[in-house]
């Protein structure tokens, strides 16, 4: 049985996420989709919120699970058993973090491969932080995410207040 992993933020998981995880559940035997709980970066939602979030999402694939991990991705792929470690590519620059990445883990762990699928090209846009700006100015989120994940980015910036860009790290489009 072969045991692929797909970690990220999922800070909120997005429809290209989703993508990629039904991709690889039909690939793989079974799909731990890791929602990394303390990455370097200023987050939206908890790592509750976002776990509870990629749970719902994913619901309708039944080889996916959805777990939360705090550790190296590579110790965590070796405490499930897992060989691979899925990514997904959106754009050119996308490749040089996922190169450096995929490289580091495997001098970490030599026994644990990379496996990176394109994004489908209705979503090579998006991102979590596009998402979050688009909602954030107001703007329709909803053929990028999940209903209930539009649900919850309302009332997250509706509790932030009119001061909520401060406390969100966005990438601008308006530049």
């Amino acid at each position: 049985m072969t045991i692929a992993i797909y970690p990220a933020t999922f800070d909120p998981i997005t429809n290209g996420h989703i993508d990629i995880a039904e991709r690889a559940a039909a690939i793989f035997d079974r799909l731990i989709v890791a929602v990394y709980a303390r990455p370097l970066k200023r987050l939206l939602f908890s790592a509750e919120e976002r776990l509870a979030m990629t749970r719902q999402a994913l619901k309708h694939i039944p080889n996916v699970s959805v777990e939360s991990y705090d550790c190296l991705t590579v110790d965590f792929a070796r405490q499930k058993g897992a060989q691979v470690v899925v990514r997904g590519l959106r754009v050119l620059s996308d490749f040089e973090w996922e190169f450096q990445l995929a490289l580091t883990n495997r001098k970490l762990a030599p026994d644990i491969d990379t496996v990176c699928l394109m994004a489908s090209q209705e979503y090579s846009f998006l991102s979590s932080s596009v998402v979050k700006e688009v909602a954030m100015a107001g703007g329709c989120v909803d053929n990028m995410v999940s209903t209930h994940v539009v649900s919850a980015l309302k009332r997250k910036f509706e509790g932030l207040g009119e001061k909520g860009s401060d406390k969100v790290q966005i990438i601008s489009l308006r530049d």
